[in-house]
């Protein structure tokens, strides 16, 4: 028989990824008094869309994601690269402070050098490539990037890319030395376990909120559920955060919120091939990404990936994407039909009309065979061998649907936090750039829903003790980012 305790706590926070990690922290650097409760659904932390398996993409600063620039009548957009980049720089100066407090060790185990390049062949992707460069590198987050046409240059930065390729097609390639790769996982599970450590902060493991309810206080009632014992628990908190990946979006559904209306999700899954010779995983050392498939999503784009993985070095190709109507890896098949309501029923019909490129894209990658997914390999790996790879499943995403300006349904390929009109609850939906960008995404939601907090002067110096840039563009301050990006590459052990 279950019973029903209560208990207070000034924050909770909702999932314990990357999102709530780095919120958690962040808050109790700011004020070590708030009492913080972190509730996961699963046994441990980052076992979802944070773990590396399962994150897409890793170390996101728009190096090499091509995506992100898009090409609009002949003129390269380069608006949101420059804030992913400048983003990504904010989260390496957070994490370069937590290991300078001991409360991340050895960054080894959670980033690593890892060079980022883009990789196209064919005259039309070439000239895209080429005008890509020119329009970045007039800004000192992108000077540093080197472009060539060369095979032998190409070669030198990717051996396996150029092997066995035929010299007649046409190629380009562009090359940041100052990559990363990052394990989100791992990170995560660091950030966590310290969080425990600390007073006034409790972490629950295999635990369901299945319910949000706002009280004539305006705090709220967090409904909790432990998946072993069946024992329900009532939260009362000042303030929620709902980091709970693809799940988010139901349980924004449940708090009511009329921010959160209209809002729905259209969920992608995703494979990858990965290599089981060490001596190929060994020859490569980039992130090489190349054009997207018409209709593809983003999470979607084609990459040859060296991943750092529980230490180990390993060498990844895909993802490949399809369609479930689960919204997290562990979550159910009927997700996406408890979503729908007549709020958004008209929004994620309207999406599904007016992305019939993505249905096909999705449809056709269902239906691929394993023959065809090492012929894409082949693209980017000529000589590629079929029983060099195995399948592994990668982690599932739920892509944002929501009204625009004209009341038409639309698809949304980025990240959006949702909060409340007085700032007590907040979730955060989407999936790219997501994990990178966490410690900029979370100081907009602090600014949004502790707005009398963060001007004051304590966290404002606060804020500029965790991040040096805080307040700055270092695209405006060349001098500084050369700094930051040399002290950080330091703390971080980075070598280039």
């Amino acid at each position: 028989m279950s019973t029903n305790l209560t208990t207070e706590s000034d924050i909770v926070l909702i999932g314990a990824g990357i999102m709530s990690a780095t919120l958690g922290l962040l808050l109790k650097e700011l004020n070590p008094k708030y009492s913080i409760e972190i509730i996961e659904r699963l046994d441990r932390a980052a076992a979802e869309s944070s773990d590396a398996w399962n994150n897409a993409g890793t170390g996101h600063s728009a190096f090499c994601e091509l995506n992100y620039t898009p090409d609009k009548d002949g003129t390269i957009d380069t608006s949101k690269a420059l804030k992913i980049c400048e983003a990504f720089e904010e989260s390496r100066q957070f994490w370069s402070y937590l290991v300078e407090k001991k409360v991340l060790n050895s960054p080894k185990t959670f980033i690593n050098s890892v060079p980022h390049m883009s990789f196209v062949w064919g005259e039309q992707d070439v000239d895209y490539l080429k005008r890509r460069h020119q329009a970045l590198t007039q800004f000192p987050l992108f000077e540093e990037m080197k472009y060539s046409e060369d095979y032998k240059q190409i070669e030198e930065w990717a051996p396996l890319i150029m092997r066995d390729r035929r010299m007649s097609q046409k190629v380009a390639a562009t090359y940041m030395d100052v990559g990363t790769d990052v394990n989100f996982g791992s990170l995560t599970r660091m950030m966590i376990k310290h969080q425990i450590s600390q007073p006034g902060v409790r972490v629950t493991f295999n635990t369901d909120v299945y319910d949000l309810i706002r009280q004539e206080d305006g705090r709220w009632k967090v409904c909790i559920k432990d998946l072993k014992t069946g024992k329900k628990k009532t939260i009362i908190t000042k303030f929620v955060f709902i980091g709970a990946g693809g799940g988010s979006i139901l349980l924004l559904e449940k708090s009511g919120i009329p921010e959160g209306k209209g809002y729905g999700g259209f969920p992608v899954s995703g494979q990858w091939l990965v290599c089981k010779n060490k001596e190929l995983v060994a020859q490569h050392n980039a992130k090489v990404y190349g054009k997207a498939s018409v209709g593809a999503p983003p999470m979607s784009v084609p990459h040859i990936d060296t991943r750092y993985i529980d230490g180990q070095k390993a060498l990844l190709f895909g993802p490949y994407a399809g369609f479930s109507t689960k919204f997290l890896k562990t979550g159910s098949y009927c997700d996406l039909f408890k979503s729908l309501n007549f709020g958004n029923l008209g929004p994620m019909l309207g999406a599904g009309m007016s992305n019939i490129d993505l249905t096909k894209y999705l449809i056709g990658e269902v239906l691929k065979s394993e023959d065809k997914r090492v012929e894409a390999l082949k693209d980017y790996l000529p000589d590629a061998k079929k029983d060099e790879w195995f399948l592994e499943t990668a982690g599932q995403r739920v892509q944002v649907i929501k009204k625009n300006k004209e009341g038409k349904g639309v698809l949304e390929f980025g990240t959006e936090v949702i909060s409340s009109a007085d700032g007590s609850l907040s979730a955060l939906l989407g999936a790219s750039p997501g994990a990178s960008t966490t410690v900029n995404i979370m100081i907009t939601l602090l600014e949004k829903c502790f707005p009398e907090e963060f001007k004051s002067a304590a966290w404002q110096n606060k804020f500029r003790e965790m991040i040096p840039s805080f307040g700055k563009s270092l695209n405006q301050h060349p001098e500084l980012l050369k700094e930051l990006r040399a002290k950080t590459s330091q703390t971080l052990e980075l070598a280039h």
